[in-house]
């Protein structure tokens, strides 16, 4: 069975990665205001509601650097469903995302910081890593790539809702 979407999504991450990778504003300079309407928000000027939560430095810093491992971990995946290598998007994402990845962020020592629905919210990020590393092997074997993208964007979902509800302080 074919995919006629598979290219397409080849070519919109292609043209992010040289998007990210273009040192000049693609886009003219707005003000705060026009950039909330241009992203589809009300109003880019609201004032920050997440949740402050503090962390000792050091591991305020060690989280801070975790998330940005997961966010590169993210771009890697996409990168491999582009390429359709299902196998690495799946081993890449339990390694670095899944429930495999816990001891490598720290995960118990960074807990006791985060109130639960911070716990609970990276715990589910974890579960659908896990979840979505299934997918993707299913994915290689079925050449069905439609599951592993719904699972992808359970994950991402959870990224966001974290960091749309609490701040590292």
């Amino acid at each position: 069975m074919e995919f006629r979407f598979l290219p397409a999504i080849a070519i919109v991450l292609t043209a992010a990665g040289a998007l990210a990778q273009t040192p000049e504003p693609m886009m003219p300079m707005m003000h705060h205001h026009e950039q909330g309407v241009a992203a589809g928000t009300s109003d880019a000027l609201a004032p920050d509601t997440r949740r402050a939560v503090r962390f000792p430095r050091a591991l305020r810093e060690h989280t801070l650097a975790s998330m940005r491992d997961h966010l590169q971990t993210l771009q890697k995946i996409q990168e491999a469903l582009a390429k359709q290598d299902y196998d690495f998007a799946g081993n890449v994402a339990e390694q670095r995302l899944g429930m495999s990845s816990m001891a490598l962020h720290d995960a118990d020592e960074v807990a006791k910081y985060m109130p639960k629905g911070m716990q609970q919210a990276g715990m589910a990020m974890h579960r659908s890593a896990s979840r979505f590393a299934l997918a993707a092997g299913n994915a290689g074997a079925t050449g069905d790539v439609k599951p592993a993208l719904e699972a992808l964007s359970k994950v991402t979902a959870n990224c966001v809702a974290c960091h749309a509800a609490y701040r590292l302080k």
